[in-house]
């Protein structure tokens, strides 16, 4: 049977993982930005404040499929949440970013005969698209429509079938937030699995497969299918080959088809990814990891019936922020004045004299010892890596400028360096953005990839 990796000291390095995605992938103050501008009926003003680029042209569908293709289009994205689109995109390790050079289809439009032909071009979807892994900078991901043509200069135009939500609107679709309770599996195995000693041990531990069968229904019913195996991709090359029971049996039922031939896997319909595992934000709830007023609001009303967000706290005034450094015995204070840490013990003479010194390669005050070391190599430089690596730069200044004061100059350092380097990426997605569709990869830019980091950090 295939684990999760030994737990180390106590801790699961899943659960690890998805709570430090859930910490800085999604702030709170996108999320609430995204659904003030949503419940006002401005979606693109929502997809802006998730950090969402849309390339939709409303007027071009519908001159090309006709009015009511374009209408169900913009209802579709009326009720659109960007940021609970972003909360559930899959995501890959080390760092928790989202899954490089996807394209994610939302919805299909069309005759339904049409529409069950996922790969068909006579359907019109809509996609979400992640940047590849060199342009990855800020996490953006752009919102369009595909019709079955490659008119772009994404590495992966067209949608993959493992990662699709348009039989999961409940993770984009603010209407349909609340199936995600009854939808995000258990991990328990139904009764008929369960007596089945070869399914229970073929099953990777932490999937819903008590969902598979409904599930699976869902899927061969989309695609035009009554019945049929279906191939489930439990991670790597992992696969299994599942079909439901017979009919008027335990709806949950399904048995394992032992000795598929491996040449046909590939025509078979894939499992979405988003059915096969369980909702990590339910593994971190069971686990105490984390507590629901720390999860995406319409997840956590899911999750949690009766559940309702918290009075917002009252943020501490940043400018009464004291820090005490031990200074030649006695306790001094620095604070932030007028927009700038300072050292409040010591007159303005005396600090210049003890800055010429230090320039002379002599030993500062304690006191300014400490104010270089903010600015240099900062208590929250790893939060403020978390928050740049996941596209929050406005949360990663807040946080700068918390520490060391609106006013201040950044001197030389780690901190500098991580926002010079955030800055670099950004105009690095900002050319694979203008890039022509007619250029051939080869004559693209090369640009450096974001250097990776220890996880533990």
């Amino acid at each position: 049977m295939l684990m999760h990796p030994p737990i180390a000291n106590g801790t699961d390095p899943q659960l690890s993982f998805w709570r430090r995605v859930r910490e800085f992938a999604v702030p709170l103050s996108m999320i609430e930005t995204a659904t003030d501008r949503r419940l006002a009926g401005d979606w693109s003003g929502a997809c802006a404040a998730a950090g969402f680029d849309t390339d939709i042209d409303l007027r071009a569908l519908t001159r090309r499929y006709g009015r009511d293709v374009a209408t169900q289009v913009l209802v579709d994205l009326r009720h659109l949440a960007p940021d609970l689109l972003r909360w559930h995109l899959p995501r890959v390790a080390p760092d928790g970013l989202l899954r490089p050079g996807l394209t994610v289809t939302l919805a299909r439009y069309g005759p339904a005969e049409r529409r069950r032909r996922c790969g068909g071009i006579d359907a019109v979807h809509l996609v979400a698209r992640t940047a590849p892994a060199w342009a990855d900078a800020g996490q953006r991901i752009v919102l369009a429509l595909w019709d079955g043509s490659d008119s772009t200069h994404h590495p992966h135009p067209r949608p993959n079938r493992r990662y699709r939500l348009d039989l999961h609107r409940h993770l984009w679709d603010a209407r349909s937030a609340s199936d995600l309770r009854i939808r995000c599996g258990t991990g328990r195995l139904p009764a008929g699995a369960a007596a089945h000693d070869s399914f229970a041990g073929a099953v990777l531990e932490g999937c819903a497969v008590d969902q598979w069968a409904a599930e699976s229904g869902i899927l061969l019913r989309a695609d035009g299918q009554r019945d049929g195996p279906v191939r489930v991709r439990c991670g790597g090359r992992y696969d299994l080959v599942v079909e439901p029971v017979a009919a008027g049996a335990d709806p949950a039922a399904l048995r394992l088809v032992d000795d598929y031939p491996r040449g046909r896997l590939a025509a078979l319909p894939v499992l979405p990814d988003a059915a096969t595992r369980i909702l990590p934000d339910l593994e971190l709830i069971r686990s105490g990891a984390i507590t629901a007023d720390r999860l995406h609001p319409l997840v956590a009303a899911a999750l949690e019936p009766g559940w309702s967000p918290p009075a917002p706290s009252r943020t501490p005034n940043r400018e009464n922020w004291i820090r005490l450094v031990d200074c030649r015995g006695e306790l001094h204070r620095i604070e932030l004045v007028d927009g700038a840490l300072t050292a409040l013990n010591h007159d303005p003479a005396e600090i210049r004299r003890e800055e010429l010194l230090a320039a002379l390669s002599g030993t500062p005050l304690p006191c300014l010892q400490a104010i270089d070391q903010a600015h240099r190599r900062p208590d929250c430089l790893p939060g403020v890596r978390e928050r740049l690596d996941h596209g929050d730069s406005a949360g990663a200044l807040a946080v700068v400028e918390g520490l060391l004061g609106a006013d201040a100059v950044l001197r030389d350092g780690p901190l500098l360096d991580e926002l010079r380097a955030s800055a670099d990426r950004r105009s690095t997605y900002d050319q694979y953005r203008c890039a022509p569709v007619e250029a051939p990869p080869a004559s693209r830019p090369r640009l450096p990839r974001r250097p990776r980091r220890n996880s533990s950090r």
